[in-house]
């Protein structure tokens, strides 16, 4: 553990130079890697090899350094098992494949290092699952290996130190890794940015904060423009250059974009080209670059840890403070930008608790190592739980496992396509053939995304308008399906910083070109690209709205409003609920605030609307966002309230996670989405194909009959205890809602109103809100938050 700009990831790799450069030179003189390095990012590890060329060339030690990503061409990954480099970058993903490799136990036998970096960010998902399983195999192919983990931001580093080193069953208690703490550092220079303008309730445009923002720019040798999600990415750097008189050169980054494209700006960036990047969490881990002076976060930065990553790619040094700027987009954000303020100055981590490792990564990991050669169960299976995700994995778990590789499970063994593994009369378990093992190279990995649609700039046949020819202009990068798919010939939609006219689709690829001045152009938005609201953040937040001596340190528009809430209703303590109902335009509203994010919210309301549908009470809908929900209905509540004193207690009962969660669940289409990503996960359904790719839709349709066909004759199936296991940890946040079911029991705050109160104001925003960006967005919001708020002050 150590400050960003410590220095802490060539620290990392200084015994390997040192071992390296003694080791002896010439012709086949290593079968592998001395040395692994392995990223969350690929910007990461191209731009770690370029800050590792400086000091070897500087120091003439002749060693080979190369990256090992998803972009790197086929030709050069089949050369680097021929002839490996000395020190190999690259990601979890190209690692899974390399141990699945049939040469992997020659290639990894001289592996003496391993070196995982921003290891907080990794060890937390279903990548980090990936990562732990792979580890295990190293150990397995190069006893004494050693394995370091770097990262600025954690925790609880005693659940990092399990993770580097192989596990042991209990009783005997678990090892792990020594602990090295750098401590110091120059204290970061953290601002909120104030504009003088009064900031909208609602929308995370910050559209307001563009001038502000350019003249920073302007102001500084070199900026990052951080945004939360590639949305806003297209839409700030649209306007930043709209605003950019003195063409400076500002450039966009996001994970959507061609890869060529992002290596250009990345490398522009590295040599000191540009004066700004647009970027989202692509750039947001251990990037390097000296002459950034200064990071700009537009919107909320959700999480402590996260903020603390971004401003360290300022005046990456630990001597010199990183400068850095919170722009928020609404009211609300102020007060999570306060609370993110505060926790920087306290040094305060909120990085997500270790996991424990998924049986959809396990079955992809069983089959690679099929792949890579025979194996024995036994074997197999003590080296599985050496992995600390996997540490308390039951053999009838693993056996389970390996049945669902070589079946699918139960209810679907009589399908050969399921088979994926064969078990020899030597007792090894194998791949059952070639075209198998190929199908698995092509889909390893855990990053399920919606099916993309390539976008190509193409050619328009002169004189011929919206007539085009396919394959014939560069590829920009990638949008979603469900996206491409709204869209007609001529209709235009920014992308990769342009404003495109669709010109209508060919194959897998969108035609596009530049569209002309005067367009009301569209934005791509992508699936699951919004971070939630961290458990730490959000309890600051309510301690900061519970304490009036803490406004003093808000802005007088935050404070004001504050004011006028306890006026016209009361403030939420800081482990209450604040249930508020009111009339409106016909309807009665329910809101209520529990300030614990999106996801936890969007879960309770539609928990809640089942229990006011039992009890007769009809609601017609609810909104979510990351502060509180708003339910409508056609009776008053409020009557019953004051009628029954325990029937909000009732309403918010922690039973609610068991029947109702459960019964919800099996109705929800949520549920057939989780299972589709479990199921590409897994190996069930392969999205590509020797020869051939699956749409987006034929997936859906694959595995939703699979879902119909285990639900029926398989409850307990593999996939569908994993999907219920993601859908409680992940999209619905059962485990935050059940706390703070647990700490408002009996503390439940009433307030039956006439009219909407100003703290409901920014929930009932969320209704019906219309999917436009921009300019548009912002003004359809500003009316919306001007007639609500009359009501509530009138």
């Amino acid at each position: 553990m150590a400050p960003t700009g410590a220095g802490k990831t060539l620290a990392g790799f200084l015994p390997s130079l040192v071992a390296l450069s003694g080791a002896p030179r010439g012709k086949g003189a290593r079968r592998g890697p001395h040395t692994l390095y392995v990223s969350p990012l690929k910007a990461l590890a191209v731009d770690i090899a370029r800050n590792l060329d400086a000091p070897i060339a500087g120091m003439g030690l002749g060693v080979r350094v190369e990256t090992r990503t998803g972009d790197t061409p086929a030709h050069k990954r089949t050369r680097q098992i021929a002839r490996p480099p000395d020190i190999l970058l690259t990601t979890p993903e190209q690692l899974a494949l390399l141990i699945a490799h049939r040469e992997a136990a020659d290639f990894f036998s001289e592996l003496r290092c391993v070196i995982l970096d921003e290891l907080h960010a990794l060890v937390t998902s279903k990548r980090g699952d990936l990562l732990s399983l792979a580890l295990a195999r190293l150990h397995r192919l190069s006893p004494g290996l050693t394995a370091i983990g770097l990262s600025a931001t954690v925790r609880e580093p005693d659940e990092l130190r399990k993770y580097l080193v192989p596990q042991t069953p209990p009783p005997v208690p678990a090892p792990m890794a020594d602990l090295v703490v750098v401590r110091g550092g120059a204290k970061a220079d953290l601002r909120l940015l104030d504009t003088g303008r009064t900031l909208p309730l609602a929308g995370h445009t910050a559209q307001h904060a563009m001038p502000a923002i350019y003249d920073l720019i302007r102001a500084h040798r070199t900026v990052l423009v951080f945004v939360n999600t590639r949305l806003q990415a297209e839409y700030t750097f649209q306007e930043l250059w709209r605003l950019n008189d003195d063409v400076l050169p500002i450039a966009l980054h996001h994970g959507s974009l061609d890869a060529s494209q992002r290596r250009r700006v990345e490398a522009a960036m590295a040599e000191g080209r540009l004066r700004a990047i647009v970027c989202t969490a692509t750039l947001d881990l251990g990037i390097d670059w000296g002459d950034v002076d200064l990071v700009v976060n537009v919107g909320a930065p959700k999480g402590a840890s996260r903020i603390m990553q971004r401003i360290g790619r300022a005046n990456h040094r630990m001597d010199e403070p990183s400068k850095a700027y919170l722009v928020p987009g609404n009211r609300f954000e102020i007060l999570e930008c306060q609370a993110a303020l505060d926790a920087v100055e306290e040094a305060a981590q909120d990085t997500p608790d270790a996991r424990l490792g998924a049986p959809d990564v396990l079955a992809q990991h069983v089959l690679g190592m099929a792949c890579a050669d025979a194996f024995d169960p036994v074997a197999l299976y003590d080296e599985i739980v050496s992995a600390a995700p996997y540490a308390t994995l039951a053999w009838e778990e693993f056996e389970a496992v390996v049945d669902y590789v070589a079946t699918g499970g139960y209810a679907l063994r009589a399908y050969e396509r399921f088979a994926k593994i064969l078990r020899g009369a030597d007792g090894l378990w194998r791949v059952r053939d070639a075209r198998v093992a190929q199908a698995y190279r092509m889909n390893v990995g855990t990053i399920v995304e919606s099916a993309k649609v390539k976008v190509r700039l193409a050619r328009s046949i002169r004189g011929k308008p919206g007539t085009v020819l396919p394959k014939t202009g560069r590829v920009l990068g990638e949008v979603e399906e469900d996206f491409c798919e709204t869209l007609t010939p001529g209709d235009t939609f920014l992308f990769a910083g342009e404003v495109l006219r669709f010109e209508g689709l060919s194959e897998d690829e969108a035609l596009v070109t530049r569209a002309g001045p005067g367009t009301d152009p569209a934005i791509p938005s992508y699936a699951g690209s919004k971070f939630p609201l961290s458990t730490y953040l959000a309890a600051r937040v309510r301690a900061i709205i519970a304490d009036p001596f803490a406004w003093d340190r808000l802005p007088r528009q935050v404070a004001d409003y504050l004011l006028l809430q306890r006026s016209r209703s009361v403030l939420p303590g800081e482990r209450d609920l604040l249930v508020e109902t009111f009339p409106r335009a016909g309807r009665h509203y329910l809101t209520a605030f529990p300030f614990e994010g999106r996801l936890a919210h969007q879960t309770l309301g539609m928990l809640l609307a089942r229990r006011l549908e039992r009890a007769r009470l009809r609601p017609l809908g609810f909104a979510a966002n990351d502060y509180g929900i708003a339910i409508w209905m056609n009776r008053d509540l409020s009557e019953r309230i004051a009628a029954e004193p325990g029937f909000l207690g009732e309403l918010f009962a922690q039973d609610m996670l068991g029947d109702d969660l459960e019964a919800w669940l099996d109705e929800s289409a949520m549920m057939k989405r989780t299972f589709r990503q479990c199921a590409v996960i897994a190996g069930l359904i392969e999205r590509r194909h020797p020869g051939l790719k699956k749409t987006g839709r034929q997936v859906t349709i694959s595995t939703d009959l699979i879902y119909d066909v285990l639900r029926k004759h398989q409850p307990d199936h593999l996939l569908l205890r994993a999907a219920r296991q993601d859908a409680a940890t992940g999209l619905l946040d059962v485990r935050r809602l059940g706390m703070m079911l647990e700490r408002i029991q009996g503390r439940i705050t009433h307030r039956a109103l006439d009219r909407v109160s100003p703290l409901s104001v920014s929930v009932m925003l969320e209704i019906g809100r219309e999917r436009v960006y921009g300019e548009g967005a912002d003004e359809i919001l500003a009316e919306a938050e001007a007639q609500l708020l009359e009501e509530a002050l009138s």
